[in-house]
């Protein structure tokens, strides 16, 4: 079992880590093209579904928004003629093939009815209509993108046919990784180099064809531990895909990528392809930290180190931190629980035979107790975790997640043999600033 920390007084989060239901949601829609959304909310809660197009990298010129902008009045009175007037003018406005009709928490707080009102006004538009009910009460941000691929199911055509070689992606960018497209970009251009063929991505400039088309598959891909089983579950119930690798971590350093690799030759019938990958890989590696890196690894050696992240690079920088760095993992903050992946993560401790501390579902207050807590020599995670960290007293905080220290004007993959080597660099930088004096003064006088 998890060796989990517990907490007193914590039945209410403080300082949420995610953000809620709707942005997730949104997350998912703003990969699909030929697309509008409507949101049945006040007009701040349209800054969630832009956030969702920021995260996908689309311009503002290509974004098509509505917002009912629903006032003190509205929540009182009821708001639905003004929602079914928000849907009439996107239709004319937008003339987008779908339009997604999202509830928020003002919708669900009235009690819109969002299905009877899509279902009532289908023949009025030409888009059609795909309610959603994303409001914050029901959960967090990857609760929201299970919401919003469920919503995508009804888009699937049946078929008996399944086309070999071929996968469909699920929920890429249900991650803290903020390069996930550069970490999508790696797997297609992995499995091309299979002979395999990606039928469909949910979602990520995704059109209305491909999500159609999905049901051919010979089988489903899931790149995250944090959301997606449910709807990977689902595809499998109605359309008998069956989802592969969910049982071995993502690949987050150099053990963990030739693992996925390798799983995915011997699913698909091609080894010999996936070994030449794995040793130019391994090449690859090996031969920078040869010439850059070997007088780098073993400042940490058993480095004491705490992990602040989802449960996608949670799991996937276990086996990289202990074997390929040797650091000793004393503390896990995750901030989420999907139960699929805790699991991974139990096996994955298992198999490594260590015991670090975990707290699931962590907000920020739990985090700051944790690190308290436990005694550690350094922190991975986000911008929030080194500022804590520092705070603490914790000297080292590798900032990789949402970094400030850095500018990234291009994404830039984690995941595979160059995602490690990229992930090793922005560790050696934030270990070299770590240890620079902040209180030098220079007198030029």
């Amino acid at each position: 079992m998890l060796k989990r920390l517990t907490f007193a007084d914590t039945a209410h989060s403080k300082d949420p880590l995610l953000s809620c239901a709707l942005e997730g949601v949104a997350s998912v829609i703003a990969g699909i093209k030929d697309a509008c959304v409507v949101i049945h909310s006040p007009q701040g809660c349209a800054s969630a579904v832009n956030a969702a197009y920021d995260r996908h990298e689309i311009d503002l010129t290509k974004r098509k928004i509505g917002c009912t902008r629903l006032f003190e009045s509205d929540i009182i009175m009821g708001a639905t003629s003004k929602l079914e007037r928000m849907i009439k003018q996107a239709d004319e406005n937008f003339k987008s093939r779908i339009m997604f009709v999202v509830g928020t928490c003002s919708a669900d707080i009235i009690g819109e009815d969002m299905e009877a009102v899509c279902r009532g006004m289908r023949g009025e538009v030409g888009a059609k209509l795909i309610p959603i009910i994303a409001g914050g009460f029901r959960g967090n941000s990857n609760t929201g993108v299970d919401l919003g691929l469920e919503a995508l199911l009804q888009l699937i055509a049946p078929s008996a046919l399944r086309i070999k070689r071929t996968v469909n992606l699920i929920a890429p960018q249900a991650t803290v990784n903020p390069g996930w497209q550069a970490d999508l970009q790696w797997v297609k251009e992995i499995l091309f180099e299979l002979g395999i063929s990606v039928m469909t991505t949910f979602a990520c400039n995704t059109s209305l064809e491909e999500i159609e088309k999905a049901g051919t598959a010979q089988a489903n891909l899931l790149l995250s531990h944090d959301a997606g089983y449910g709807f990977a579950s689902r595809m499998h119930e109605i359309h008998g895909i069956p989802l592969i690798l969910d049982d071995i971590p993502l690949p987050i350093g150099l053990e963990n990528s030739n693992n996925w690799i390798r799983a995915l030759g011997e699913h698909f019938s091609c080894s010999g392809k996936a070994e030449k990958i794995i040793s130019r890989g391994e090449e690859r590696v090996v031969g920078i930290l040869r010439k850059r890196g070997m007088m780098m690894i073993p400042r940490y050696h058993n480095c004491r180190i705490a992990v602040a992240s989802d449960m996608t690079f949670g799991v996937g920088l276990l086996r990289m931190l202990y074997l390929e760095l040797e650091m000793l993992p004393e503390l896990l903050i995750v901030k989420s629980s999907a139960p699929e992946g805790a699991r991974l993560m139990e096996a994955e401790l298992e198999e490594l035979r260590i015991s670090p501390e975990v707290v699931l579902d962590a907000d920020g207050y739990q985090m700051k107790e944790a690190l308290k807590a436990i005694e550690v020599d350094a922190v991975a995670g986000s911008a929030w975790e080194s500022y804590i960290a520092e705070e603490l007293g914790v000297k080292v905080a590798f900032d990789v997640f949402a970094p400030t220290n850095r500018v990234l004007y291009i994404q830039e993959p984690y995941w595979g043999y160059e995602g490690m080597l990229r992930l090793l660099q922005a560790f050696a930088g934030d270990w070299e600033r770590a240890f620079r004096s902040k209180s030098i003064e220079l007198d030029y006088l």
